[in-house]
């Protein structure tokens, strides 16, 4: 077997040399993991399982099939195919030892253990036999390996030191005490029933996440990622100095059915960096960029990342729901993109840098759209079958089929039935390490559960911050986002939506702005070293400093992230989420939009230092409050309460009062 497909389009094959093009296979694989590229017999076999476990999970999409029996064969999918496809350590790469082997058998037969049980293994749980309590240490023990085989040793540390404090948590001081649980009641707890391995991670990890990757490999081979980028290219005009708006739209259009900030950084990042750099981009500068668009997949509409799915399951609501909640923020983090880039355009022409402007020779737009207009087509159905009321489930089923059959449209791009098999092999292969975190994180939720850790951590948080809203939403902020450096997205937004969110919810925020907070800062993680992969990506493609290319990405990223705690400190924030609150109408939504976007607007300006000229540092401080007091004016509540009566509008004074004097200040200098 060849490598399993990646997310990426064959994109530019030349833009990167050889090294370049190692160092970025190495950060891909830091995301999911090293793969063996088996050949011959084991590589028909690997391509025949993976593709057993898309058909069956298209099946269960279809019919009907238990829950614990979908849970448990999903895992058991995931055992299977993490020890065969991801090696015990690199140097092992290619090579199938013995302990594969082993691994594998123990992974099977845990599978038909738990199946075969039944009905009398869930009646048993608080009273287990002794073979329960074997099987449930050795899925443990399978569900950490393969989780760090998968993703690194991180997670399965987190998960041990959560089990410790699940044995042992009765010897701590109050108030992180508990009674202590010995492991008849905990490994049953875990490993059989829905609230641990099998609990809501994993739910939705079977029925959503692996048909959306299913999906995504679809898209992928029928072409799409390319067709996305070029349309990119020519909706702009493929000049070099439309390079950043470049970046920017291809990162939204990739951004959706990508749904992974790494492959869209490196996908746009091949082709757009020779551009950027002729234009005048520093590489530290395009590679900021480059990371913040690939950082947009994951909170971009149709195909968000996993942590989406999770949000719905969690709330008890329908995708489409909380596809709806991330239209207006995700449009204004494109935005705050948009800002940034063309406060970068004039930037680089002040500073005199010669910008070509030769004709573009890009495709035009128009006859682009006719040759691949289908490549939209099935991501707008999504939204299409879920607004007339199609499951998510059944809807991505759907769309799959009419991408399949659009696909014959063009002679390169027909899915014939061995590609299309290979295809559906490709959609599983990507899904086992979200599938191995979302097991792993399903041992960290148990333990949480079980010991009452959640509410207690509400307590504390609530407590250190003198029950104050604002500092809550900052400490709850700080903690997603550490917990986000040591872990992947998925299992922060898991963890701390268990944890953290709770704090919020329990000072009167509504309990879906409390989850979508967490997400957006869990998917901070992407650009915080020392999981920082999206510019470490975009450094190894334009030559930067790793580090250097991440302060950049804040940057560019900064404005943006803000927006957050407008969801959770203001009541009527939620109409960025496209919620009312009682009281609110349509034209609080409007100012709310209205005003953010201005803020976005104005905070960019002070990350750049560019407004119509360059500002001074004093002048910076002054655009930076006027943009908070137009994105979040709640923060005056711990320092100026009531001192203000208007932030919003004494914001926006501010800032036209800062552009006012720019544009004097220009007349002044202009050459007579």
């Amino acid at each position: 077997m060849t490598q399993p497909a990646s997310p990426l389009p064959e994109i530019a094959p030349n833009a990167m040399d050889a090294e370049t093009a190692a160092k970025v296979e190495k950060l891909i694989e830091a995301e999911e993991g090293v793969m063996n590229r088996f050949q011959g017999a084991l590589g028909v076999v690997a391509v025949g399982i993976a593709l057993a476990m898309s058909l069956f999970h298209l099946w269960a999409a279809w019919s009907i099939v238990p829950t614990t029996t979908l849970r448990f064969a999903h895992v058991g999918f995931t055992l299977v195919l993490g020890f065969m496809l991801f090696p015990v350590v690199r140097r092992f790469r290619d090579r199938f030892p013995p302990w594969d082997w082993a691994l594998i058998a123990a992974g099977i037969y845990v599978t038909w253990y738990l199946i075969s049980g039944g009905d009398d293994l869930q009646d048993r749980i608080i009273f287990p036999e002794p073979m329960d309590i074997v099987v449930g240490w050795l899925l443990i023990a399978l569900v950490l390996e393969a989780t760090r085989r998968c993703t690194g040793w991180i997670m399965p540390f987190v998960a041990i030191c959560f089990l410790l404090y699940a044995f042992f948590g009765n010897h701590l001081p109050a108030p992180w005490t508990h009674r202590g649980y010995d492991e008849e009641r905990l490994i049953p707890h875990i490993s059989i029933t829905l609230e641990g391995i099998f609990g809501t991670a994993v739910d939705v990890s079977a029925t959503l996440i692996i048909l959306f990757t299913i999906y995504g490999a679809i898209l992928s081979a029928t072409g799409a990622g390319k067709y996305f980028v070029d349309f990119s290219f020519a909706a702009t005009g493929g000049r070099p100095s439309s390079a950043g708006r470049t970046v920017v739209l291809s990162a939204f259009l990739l951004g959706g059915p990508s749904g992974s900030g790494v492959a869209t950084t490196v996908t746009i990042g091949t082709v757009a960096w020779p551009m950027m750099r002729k234009v005048g981009y520093t590489s530290h500068d395009a590679g900021g960029l480059l990371a913040a668009g690939g950082l947009g997949a994951i909170i971009s509409p149709p195909i968000m990342g996993a942590a989406a799915f999770l949000i719905a399951e969690y709330l008890k609501i329908s995708y489409l729901d909380v596809l709806i909640m991330a239209i207006i923020p995700t449009v204004l983090y494109y935005a705050a993109l948009l800002f940034m880039v063309e406060l970068d355009q004039r930037r680089i022409r002040t500073s005199g840098v010669k910008v070509d402007d030769a004709p573009a020779t890009t495709e035009r737009v128009w006859p682009m759209f006719k040759r691949g207009w289908y490549h939209f087509t099935s991501l707008v159905a999504i939204i299409a079958f879920m607004s007339v009321g199609y499951s998510a489930t059944l809807s991505v089923l759907y769309a799959m089929l009419l991408a399949v059959a659009l696909s014959f449209l063009s002679r390169e791009s027909a899915l014939y039935p061995l590609k299309l098999a290979r295809t559906l092999a490709a959609g599983s292969e990507q899904a086992i390490g979200i599938a191995a975190t979302c097991a792993c994180a399903g041992i960290i939720v148990g333990c949480i559960t079980l010991t009452g850790l959640g509410l207690k951590f509400s307590d504390i948080a609530i407590q250190a911050a003198g029950g104050s809203l604002i500092i809550t939403a900052i400490y709850t902020g700080l903690i997603v986002w550490v917990v986000g450096l040591a872990v992947p997205v998925t299992a922060s937004y898991i963890i701390c939506a268990v944890v953290a969110a709770p704090a919020l919810i329990k000072l009167g925020v509504p309990d879906y702005a409390a989850h979508m907070f967490v997400f957006y800062y869990a998917v901070l993680s992407e650009v915080s070293p020392p999981t920082a992969l999206s510019p470490f990506a975009a450094a190894a493609i334009t030559g930067a400093g790793p580090y250097r290319t991440t302060l950049m990405a804040w940057k560019y990223t900064l404005p943006a992230f803000v927006l957050p705690f407008v969801f959770v400190t203001d009541p009527h924030g939620v109409g960025l989420l496209l919620n009312l609150v009682e009281g609110m109408s349509w034209i609080d939504v409007f100012w709310q939009v209205f005003f953010a976007t201005l803020g976005l607007a104005g905070l960019a300006s002070a990350c750049q230092g560019f407004a119509i000229t360059a500002m001074g540092t004093l002048e910076r401080w002054a655009m930076a409050l006027a943009g908070l007091l137009m994105v979040f004016p709640a923060i005056l509540e711990a320092v100026a309460r009531d001192i203000i009566p208007a932030p919003h509008w004494v914001g926006l004074g501010l800032g036209v009062l800062l552009l006012a004097g720019q544009l004097m200040r220009r007349r002044r200098i202009a050459p007579a």
